[in-house]
């Protein structure tokens, strides 16, 4: 009896001590509370980003005395663990953080074909082109599955990790892409005045009527008898009412021969000025080619292409510190201007001048050896320059309107075809040109604007 006494009493103070033992012990002993989970998943490959920690002891702060231990690596599927350790005193705390790399990312799949798949009426389909991609396994089309039906097809894939992606495709039977029309030759075609114009014809084809060849249309017809741009207009169509129109643009144009004159103006367009020799050119039945800029109104550009005149290049800024200074410059420069004619026009011109034209010195300054360059590279891209055999002198020679007449018709010749320079930003120019055309007409000489196709004029290159 007096034994279970004091084992009654025993039993008591053990579980006081223990209690007191716990509430010392957490008191005086430093804690670790984690920010965020402590069992993550990261997918593989992709960064793990630790969320943080904080420490404490006796409520004071003391996570900067935080050692962390323990890496992740992303690039391998594992278990990793983390260990954040904190000593204050004599007491040293741990926790654990679990970091789990899984690959839990579905692999693609991706097909040759549309959103639905069309099949010609009538035949039967052929599975598409496909391959499935994995994050972890990298190539897995092998393990596609394909399931066919009339109506449907799906293409379903299972990586290693148990991952699984699908795609189900509709099967249509229905014709809806357009005959395949390719013209023989070029699309846009130069022939000379009173020459014969030979149609190439073209190439048609289609995915499911095999008479397609018999069901084209051709409109439009070129009269080489007369100088302009004539369209031949390509329209085909299959059994199963799909279309396509293709078109041919064909210039006839003069061979520019002796005793033509080519009226072209830099540095345009400006307000004024610019809209005044357009008055006078179409006063006059006259057309002529503007070198343009950057510079000046975007109408003017728009008349000069509507009415006719052949739209060129010259330069967008005219800083030659700057065009001059590099190849890459230089393009970055004329490629600016071509923007802006195709942009408000739609024509896509290749005719060019440089700033100074192609003889100029000034370039040595900036760049030697730049202008034996860009002759070359202008080629390559497609572009053709053209000079000037004729200068008007409106460029510093003179600044009076009879000067630049005289320096225009006193230069003139029958026996070559005569570029003139001039600047539709002058005023004492387009007070010169009716009288420097009306001179022309009445010595026989024929005016007519550049093109692309035609022989140019070029002076020595110097630089």
């Amino acid at each position: 009896m007096d034994k279970v006494k004091k084992i009654i009493i025993i039993i008591p103070s053990i579980l006081i001590l223990i209690i007191l033992s716990s509430i010392i012990y957490n008191h005086f002993t430093p804690k670790i509370e984690l920010i965020g989970d402590s069992e993550v998943i990261v997918n593989y490959n992709k960064e793990y980003k630790d969320k943080g920690y904080k420490a404490y002891y006796k409520n004071k702060d003391i996570t900067d005395k935080v050692k962390v231990k323990g890496k992740v690596n992303i690039h391998k599927l594992g278990v990793y663990n983390i260990t954040y350790i904190v000593k204050y005193g004599n007491i040293t705390k741990k926790v654990k953080r679990k970091v789990l790399v899984r690959d839990t990312e579905k692999p693609k799949i991706t097909i040759d074909a549309e959103d639905n798949i069309y099949v010609c009426p009538g035949e039967v389909y052929k599975v598409p082109k496909y391959m499935a991609y994995d994050n972890y396994d990298k190539d897995i089309t092998n393990k596609v599955v394909v399931k066919k039906r009339n109506d449907a097809i799906t293409f379903e894939v299972i990586d290693s990790s148990g991952n699984i992606s699908h795609i189900t495709k509709k099967v249509i039977y229905k014709d809806v892409d357009p005959p395949k029309l390719e013209l023989n030759g070029e699309k846009e075609m130069v022939v000379f005045l009173d020459d014969n114009y030979n149609e190439e014809g073209y190439t048609i084809s289609d995915n499911c009527d095999k008479d397609v060849k018999n069901k084209v249309e051709v409109k439009g017809s070129v009269d080489t008898k007369k100088v302009g741009a004539y369209e031949i207009i390509y329209k085909a169509f299959d059994k199963y009412e799909n279309e396509v129109t293709v078109k041919r643009r064909v210039n006839v144009i003069r061979k520019g021969g002796p005793g033509t004159i080519y009226l072209t103006f830099d540095d345009g367009p400006k307000e004024d000025t610019t809209s005044q020799i357009l008055d006078i050119l179409k006063s006059e039945n006259v057309k002529a080619t503007f070198f343009v800029t950057n510079n000046g109104p975007d109408y003017l550009i728009k008349r000069e292409f509507d009415e006719g005149h052949e739209v060129a290049l010259h330069t967008a800024t005219h800083d030659y510190s700057y065009v001059y200074s590099s190849v890459e410059n230089y393009f970055n420069d004329i490629n600016s201007v071509h923007d802006r004619v195709k942009n408000l026009t739609g024509y896509d011109a290749k005719l060019i001048r440089f700033p100074g034209g192609s003889s100029n010195t000034v370039s040595r300054k900036y760049y030697p050896g730049i202008m034996s360059i860009l002759t070359k590279e202008i080629e390559n891209k497609g572009f053709k320059h053209c000079d000037w055999n004729i200068s008007s002198g409106d460029a510093g020679e003179t600044t009076d309107p009879n000067g630049v007449y005289n320096n225009v018709i006193s230069r003139l010749s029958h026996d070559r075809i005569n570029v003139v320079l001039m600047h539709d930003i002058k005023t004492y120019t387009k007070d010169a040109l009716l009288n420097i055309i009306r001179y022309g007409k009445e010595n026989g000489y024929y005016f007519d604007k550049l093109n692309y196709y035609q022989e140019m004029v070029h002076q020595s290159v110097n630089n």
